[in-house]
């Protein structure tokens, strides 16, 4: 989560005027906080993060304790392979997240039933993602969803039209499944190369190899 500090500042010799920073990472702001108010001339100090929620410094304290115990910064790997001669799906889901000062990975694959093409297969697996999301306890963050489908990732972005009734079908599913759990996604398209977890979990998946995991990484 990223955090930007809005303050009134009231020289000696100037009206008071109201400013904010830039966004930054969590592990600035206390030294930010801490210089501000050293100047003796800053009142009025708001954090606000990316979900637009604003925080005395006073709360802010209270907020980094709780903040230590539960999960955030999910990053989501995800992929979906279709077998064109047997009809058969597989996905693949990769999330990497923080839990105060480490961080953990979970990955799983699993068969799809009913799909009809790859982009299917893809959606099918970005819903199940957020599904696991939720079961880990993560909601009210933004979430960072890569892929290596750029047709998928830009009509997930509303760049590109979807034509096709099923895909429009799991669009309104992701979407209604966000807004429920209260994320603001960004989306970013990468190479199979660059998304060669999640690639290879579906491909296990449609041999029949399942995987399931959840660690703390270093």
């Amino acid at each position: 989560m990223k955090y930007k500090v809005k303050f009134a500042y009231k020289g000696p010799k100037t009206e008071k005027v109201y400013m904010e920073t830039e966004w930054l990472n969590e592990a600035y702001i206390d030294n930010l906080l801490d210089d501000l108010q050293r100047t003796g001339r800053v009142k009025d100090m708001l954090i606000i993060d990316e979900m637009d929620r604003e925080w005395s410094r006073k709360e802010y304290s209270k907020l980094k304790v709780k903040l230590e115990l539960e999960p955030s910064e999910p990053v989501i790997f995800f992929d979906g392979g279709f077998d064109i001669q047997t009809g058969t799906a597989g996905m693949g889901i990769v999330i990497y997240y923080k839990k105060g000062d480490e961080q953990y990975r979970y990955r799983s694959n699993g068969k799809l039933e009913q799909m009809e093409n790859n982009n299917e297969a893809e959606y099918a697996a970005l819903y199940n993602a957020l599904n696991t999301l939720e079961d880990l306890g993560m909601k009210n963050l933004p979430v960072v969803i890569k892929g290596d489908s750029q047709g998928v990732i830009k009509q997930l972005e509303g760049e590109w039209p979807c034509y096709e009734k099923a895909l429009n079908t799991w669009l309104d599913r992701i979407e209604a499944k966000m807004k429920e759990m209260g994320l603001k996604p960004s989306y970013e398209v990468i190479s199979r190369r660059d998304n060669k977890e999640a690639d290879k979990l579906a491909t296990q998946a449609l041999a029949e190899t399942i995987i399931e995991g959840h660690m703390k990484i270093d």
